[in-house]
């Protein structure tokens, strides 16, 4: 016995996991390039990694068109609020990945122009390291983000907290990691 016997064609599931898979497959990013990670975002979207193969062929200009906020370089502390304007302009749900070990904690800029960390403005779900991360780590971060949404986890973990799923990619992994910056303090307060 099994679907053989059935004389009919049809397909049954949870209109939650259908939604899930038309969200993934459906990502339209807004770019928010503010240094040389934004060049490899760049490179991400062209003909030799295509991006389109995910369904994100066009990057939108507009954020009510978008889901998915790509924050790829350093955030100043002037950026910080146009940022968080942008984002909170982005139709629901939507998504954040932090690009960049500048956008992810400052990098090597610790002083009073930068925020150190994207994620003090706006709940980051997906962070890529690397200075810069090259395509191939951005792509892993979008198929993680992929499987974030696929089980949901970003959501229920949204709602608990107010903030992303917060998934850290592991340096070691990345073909393009570089070490971390050493932060030398002056005697500046």
């Amino acid at each position: 016995m099994g679907l053989e016997v059935i004389n009919h064609n049809f397909l049954t599931g949870r209109l939650e996991d259908l939604v899930n898979w038309a969200r993934r497959r459906s990502l339209m990013p807004a770019t928010f390039g503010l240094a040389c990670c934004a060049l490899e975002m760049m490179g991400a979207g062209a003909a030799h990694y295509d991006l389109a193969r995910y369904g994100m062929e066009v990057f939108r200009a507009s954020p009510r068109q978008a889901d998915l906020m790509i924050v790829a370089g350093r955030v100043s502390q002037k950026m910080a609020p146009v940022l968080r304007h942008i984002y909170d302009q982005m139709v629901e749900p939507k998504w954040v990945i932090s690009m960049g070990v500048c956008a992810s904690t400052g990098g090597m800029f610790n002083n009073y122009a930068l925020v150190q960390g994207v994620d003090q403005v706006v709940p980051v779900d997906v962070y890529t390291p690397g200075c810069p991360p090259g395509p191939e780590t951005l792509i892993h971060s979008i198929l993680m983000l992929h499987e974030k949404i696929r089980t949901n986890e970003v959501m229920k973990r949204r709602a608990a907290t107010g903030r992303g799923a917060e998934i850290h990619l592991d340096p070691a992994l990345a073909t393009d990691a570089q070490p971390a910056p050493v932060t030398v303090r002056t005697g500046r307060g």
